[in-house]
């Protein structure tokens, strides 16, 4: 009995997420703040035709040459600090994003067995292709180098003085119901300094800086 009620319960679940799924709209980001203030999450993708200069980084990454500058004079400060870190993914291209969905969803399948529930699981991990700020180029993966810093030591840092070479958490703990995304310490967005230092300091993630300061 037990094992029916949780089939049943399966694709009670599985048929709310897929007329969700089918309901919503696709809706584009604009870059109309700003090219740093792009919002891309659930609701919003990736401009449509959008196009990035890229720098290559010395690991083989790959960001937005505008970030560059910043990414790289945050990474020089820590390491005078003895903080050592690594970008360990940069720009991201819809492929690549659809891979890293698709191999997801099926850690989930396993263990959930219905494909719709297995999708709104990973989700909550990965962004759904075209709505990932890795493909705008100005979001980055940061981790620890693993040989001379921990991880800890590298979130630490950055949750500490990231906002000062104008980068942002982009998923804090305290922000998932808003983001939609669950925590992650080692993801960082470039939104200018300023805008960061404000974020900062008045510990807001950027979809409630943008609906204070942009939304009529």
């Amino acid at each position: 009995m037990r094992k029916i009620v949780n089939t049943l319960f399966g694709i009670f679940v599985a048929l709310c997420i897929c007329g969700f799924i089918f309901s919503k709209r696709t809706e584009y980001a604009t870059d109309t703040n700003g090219w740093n203030l792009i919002l891309v999450n659930e609701d919003y993708h990736v401009p449509q035709n959008y196009a990035v200069k890229l720098t290559k980084l010395d690991n083989g990454e790959r960001v937005d040459a505008r970030i560059y500058p910043a990414l790289q004079d945050m990474f020089d400060a820590a390491e005078e600090e003895g903080i050592y870190m690594i970008v360990r993914e940069g720009y991201r291209t819809q492929e690549d994003q659809q891979k890293l969905m698709d191999e997801k969803v099926e850690e989930y399948k396993d263990k959930v067995q219905v494909k719709f529930v297995a999708k709104w699981y990973a989700e909550k991990w990965v962004a759904f292709p075209g709505t990932s700020e890795h493909q705008l180029g100005i979001a980055v993966d940061i981790n620890a180098d693993g040989i001379n810093s921990s991880g800890s030591e590298v979130y630490n840092w950055l949750e500490e003085h990231a906002h000062e070479y104008g980068f942002v958490q982009r998923y804090p703990e305290d922000k998932t119901e808003i983001t939609g995304i669950n925590y992650e310490p080692w993801h960082y967005r470039y939104v200018g300094e300023d805008v960061a230092k404000e974020m900062f300091e008045e510990d807001v993630c950027l979809e409630e800086y943008i609906e204070v300061n942009f939304t009529n």
